[in-house]
Order: C-alpha cells, then structure tokens, then sequence
C-alpha cells in the first residue's frame, strides 16, 4: 500500500536520523498514524533509553492523541524481552492498537519473530515487508552491524579504500611528502567517507599509515554521537610519534594494539600522555592477532569497525576472511605498477569486486573528474557466518 510505504519511509528517516545515538543498540524509528493524521513518531537514542515504539507513543500522549485504533510502523520488530526497558509489543498492545507494519525482522536469534507473535496473539493485524522488498533492505543496512554482531559474536567489519583506477592506494615512497595524505579522490568522496566514520564504533589503521600519512581518523561531520569514535592502530612495537596527531589530539579515544612482548617503558610512556595500550598476542614476527583484537572490540561492546590502512593491513584483514563489507573508491588517477598496492598478498580490488553481494555504486563529481564509490558485502550481516 502507498500510505505503508510513505510512513515506513519516515521511520527509517527517523532512524537514520540516530546514527552515532543507538549503538549498541539497534537504530530503529516508529510512527503511530491513525487514518491520515500522525499522532506520534520517535527514534531510539541508547542514553534516553525508551525505544522508538515507547518515544512515538509518549508523543502521542503528550499531543493529547488516543491512538487505540491506531497503525505503528516500525523499522524493526517491536522487541518481546525485559532488557533496559519493558518489551515494546507488550507497550503496544496495551495502548491497543490495531495494526502494526513492520520492515524487518529483529536478527537477535533468540527473540526473532517472538515480538511478532505475541501482537498477532493480542489480536493485532501485522504486516511485515518480505526480505527482498527495497525498504526491508533499507532497514536492513542500517542495523547491519547490530545484526551480525549479535549473531556472529563480534564487531562488523567494514573495510574502505580510495583507490586509483588501476586498484592502487597510493604512489611510491619516493613520490610522497612523508607524514602528509596523498588525496586520491575529491572532497565529495572524502565527505562520504565522514559519513562511514560517523555510523561507525570505531576506526582502525596500521603504524604504517600513522607514520607515512599522520592521520587523524577522527569524525568530522560534526553530527552528534553518544561516545567519542574509537581509534585504533596496530602497533605491535610502539613506534606511534609522540608528537603525531593522534597522540596530540587524544581525549581518552586512542587505542594502540601492540604485540606482548612490547617495551614496558613505552607503554607507560604513552600512558602518561592518555594513550591506552592494550597487548595482544601474536607470532614471532610480531603480527598481531585480529582476532583478538576483535575479541577485544567486542567486550566493549563495539558493534562496527571501519579499517581505514594500508596494504598490510588491508591485506591481512582480507586474508584471515574478516571483512564483511568492502567499500572502495576509485578516483581517474591512475598511479602504475610501482604504486601501493591496495591490499598486500591479495588479488587486485576489481577481482575482490566479483565476490561482492548486493553491490551498489554511486557517483561524486568533482570539478574535472569523478569518483565513483563500489560497495557491497562479503558475509551476509544478517545470516550467521559459518564457523571456519
């Protein structure tokens, strides 16, 4: 129905509207419409607690609404379980309404379909859009980290790359100005990547593009967020530059790994100056272990991770089987076979491409040039991931 569509479309606006607010909780938005008439709408936002059913139904209240009778459309099920706050289907059926749209299902594989059930049993008419309907999938992404870490036991892992259209990260060292970002692609596409940092719980690189580009990695778009984006860099022998942006501009938000064996002295060294180092195990060649390191992620309750690095890194990422989404952008540069490779021991980015579900591109324009931006999944977020 149209009118179904228009409103599940406003739910996800308003879930959209959380990114950076929910985690680790999922995003999800709710509008109550009896007839034409909106009588209630709402996001969650983890540190306010109410879910969205809870938030859409307080503003009905408060705008003096009865909503018996009433349609909810949600973005995701109405939860059926105690957690922080009592089971939304519980809320709704109370309120007694009379229908309830829902986009997709809740991937919590312990919960799935149970907030469904206990509304149709009250009596109320649910609707829910099949898996393959464009809103569904809209839903869908965004809660993709929710839904596979809650099912896979540890935190998504996107990986991005701007790339040159020969699949290369960057020009030689010997064509580089050393501590300073070779800019790939244009302002556009480096404003799209600020958007992937903003929905992300944390950002990881290596200490080989800490001492070749002394990035940042922080969130620059200036929308709010309920805790500071993690930043992190593998560094299994402390050689992060004390005097590196990172390490300048740490508020509590830096996280270096580095391998066990590292030097106590520089540990504490980095501590005084408000660094956390956190060991890791690893082999003898001082490798780290990724999946301890997401382990690690994950006890703190991280859903999302985003690997901005170089070709080591990518390339280990890519070969120990942990990216779940790529997102590559390819700029009109093209950088020859001496360039950097995008990702170390790996087939090149466009072979990778060939494996990719849902692929999706778009395009940025820039003042002589585009960009264009491929992205698309490795391991499906909201189907469990075969053990290995």
């Amino acid at each position: 129905m149209p009118q179904d569509e228009r409103y599940l479309q406003r739910g996800l606006e308003l879930a959209s509207s959380a990114a950076g607010l929910a985690s680790p909780n999922p995003t999800v938005g709710c509008v109550i419409v009896h007839g034409d008439a909106v009588l209630g709408e709402g996001a969650h936002l983890y540190d306010a607690r109410d879910h969205a059913e809870i938030v859409a139904l307080k503003a009905a209240s408060a705008s003096g609404h009865d909503v018996h009778g009433a349609t909810a459309y949600v973005t995701l099920e109405p939860c059926s379980h105690h957690g922080r706050t009592g089971p939304c289907a519980d809320a709704l059926i109370a309120a007694e309404i009379s229908r309830c749209v829902v986009a997709t299902l809740d991937p919590n594989p312990q919960v799935s379909g149970t907030g469904i059930a206990k509304l149709r049993e009250a009596g109320v008419d649910v609707f829910i859009l099949p898996p393959d309907h464009p809103t569904a999938r809209e839903a869908q992404r965004l809660n993709d980290a929710f839904a596979f870490s809650i099912q896979n036991g540890r935190p998504f892992v996107t990986l991005k790359a701007a790339l040159s259209v020969d699949g290369k990260l960057a020009p030689p060292p010997s064509q580089r100005t050393a501590t300073a970002p070779h800019w790939l692609t244009g302002e556009a596409a480096r404003a799209d990547v600020q958007m992937l940092r903003h929905s992300a719980d944390a950002v990881l690189t290596g200490i080989g593009t800490v001492l070749a580009d002394d990035p940042l990695l922080s969130d620059r778009t200036g929308l709010e967020r309920r805790r500071p984006l993690l930043r992190i860099v593998l560094d299994s022998r402390l050689r992060t530059p004390l005097d590196s942006r990172l390490v300048k501009s740490a508020k509590g938000d830096v996280l270096l790994f580095c391998h066990e064996t590292a030097s106590a002295h520089r540990v504490q060294g980095l501590g005084d100056l408000g660094i956390e180092v956190v060991p890791l195990e690893g082999d003898d060649a001082r490798r780290l272990s990724l999946s301890a390191a997401l382990a690690e992620l994950r006890s703190r309750n991280l859903r999302s991770l985003l690997v901005e690095a170089g070709s080591t890194v990518n390339g280990s990422f890519l070969a120990a089987d942990l990216v779940d989404k790529l997102v590559l952008y390819y700029s009109e540069v093209e950088l020859g076979a001496d360039a950097l490779p995008f990702a170390g021991g790996i087939a090149s980015p466009y072979v990778l491409q060939q494996q990719l579900q849902h692929t999706e591109r778009a395009v940025f324009a820039n003042e002589t040039a585009e960009d264009v931006r491929i992205s698309g999944y490795l391991h499906d977020p909201w189907h469990p991931t075969p053990p290995s």
